[in-house]
């Protein structure tokens, strides 16, 4: 007999909308559960809650005050309304107040729905900070947050910081200009990988997110890449994908580095990978990855020495040649040795099914149990 746990539900209705959520869900996973939108810079699916940014603020019946959707669990009977004008009021007040310490040219611009990455801006020349100068544009959830609180046409005053932008790693920039202190990236080296590289700080009276001590190295920094992926803003960008603006297409592929199988997703451009990111969703590695799947396969996978064919000798030499005459001559010269004469060296890069595929080979057609790992060594 099967005895099968009943999940208890906790039900609430959101904008009209009954729901039943998990019991333990907060309002904000309610109503992200059945596809509401509720404004937020510092939420993110892969972090604990936190109220950095006070903008995913809801209504609830009976409560004199607004509450923050993230760290409000939701309440057996609970009516919440996420779309009130007074709400939304608050809500722009909110934003003005994160926006009066970022440029916001490419926010407030009356043109900005016609503008592209990389697009040339002739309509104010005073204007430094704009589209065509942030890395992010096209993909900055600021700008989400902004067109969805229909921010009005106006450039909100701000005082550019000046601040310097931290290169002192060779993957990504952290351009502490564009940080909104939203503290996703801290939540993420602290929370889900464990370290303790980033946390707040202040730099010319401002708050800002940056590596604990004087670099990421001191720091001890793994480089694995997480906080780049949480970054809702240009703040922290990789280099080698920092100006290539938006992808034409993305795939899905497994990781070659190791047997693990993350999943990461390719970013490509005119046949090039410009940005590489773990899948978010998955069961593997659920949004993370290390940094060589990071940071270093578009490195290798366009290196000038890469090899692209398969090479043979002939005549003491070694030439290109197709796939089928590579593993034609790869079979005539092992049909040759049988047994003890033949031996396996296996690689961790490979996946865990090619490695069983090798032992396999080596034991059922080889005739051999002389197959050893590299991982091993």
């Amino acid at each position: 007999m099967v005895i099968c746990e009943k999940t208890e539900v906790t039900n609430l209705t959101i904008d009209g909308q009954q729901i039943a959520a998990e019991s333990g869900m907060t309002i904000f996973e309610a109503a992200t559960k059945v596809g509401i939108y509720i404004p937020s810079l510092c939420a993110h699916p892969t972090l604990p809650p936190s109220e950095e940014c006070g903008l995913c603020l809801v209504e609830i019946e009976g409560e004199p005050e607004f509450v923050i959707s993230c760290t409000t669990k939701a309440a057996e009977n609970m009516v919440v309304h996420t779309e009130t004008p007074e709400l939304r009021q608050k809500q722009r007040q909110v934003l003005e107040k994160i926006l009066s310490e970022h440029p916001n040219a490419c926010l407030t611009c009356w043109r900005k729905e016609r503008c592209q990455p990389f697009d040339v801006c002739l309509r104010n020349v005073a204007v430094t900070e704009r589209c065509v100068t942030c890395p992010k544009n096209g993909r900055c959830e600021l700008q989400e947050v902004a067109d969805f609180l229909d921010i009005e046409a106006e450039p909100i005053p701000y005082k550019y910081r000046g601040l310097p932008v931290n290169r002192d790693n060779p993957f990504f920039d952290l351009d502490y200009n564009l940080c909104i202190a939203c503290g996703r990236c801290v939540r993420a080296c602290r929370d889900v990988r464990g370290m303790q590289t980033i946390d707040f700080t202040e730099l010319n009276g401002y708050r800002v997110a940056g590596p604990v001590k004087a670099n990421h190295k001191e720091s001890e920094c793994r480089f694995c890449g997480a906080c780049v992926d949480v970054c809702p803003t240009g703040a922290l960008m990789e280099r080698c994908g920092k100006w290539q603006g938006l992808p034409e297409d993305s795939i899905i592929t497994t990781c070659p580095y190791c047997g693990v199988g993350c999943q990461l997703i390719l970013e490509t451009k005119q046949d090039r990978i410009i940005r590489v990111a773990p899948v978010l969703e998955n069961s593997v590695n659920q949004g993370q990855a290390c940094v060589k799947g990071r940071f270093g396969i578009a490195e290798f996978v366009h290196h000038p020495r890469r090899l692209t064919m398969p090479l043979i000798r002939k005549n003491g030499e070694l030439t290109e040649a197709s796939w089928n005459e590579a593993l034609d001559l790869l079979a005539e010269k092992l049909a040759g040795y049988k047994g003890d004469q033949f031996a396996f060296i296996a690689s961790a890069k490979c996946t865990n099914e090619e490695n069983y595929l090798a032992q396999k080979f080596t034991r059922m057609v080889m005739a051999s149990n002389n197959i050893d790992h590299c991982a091993r060594l």
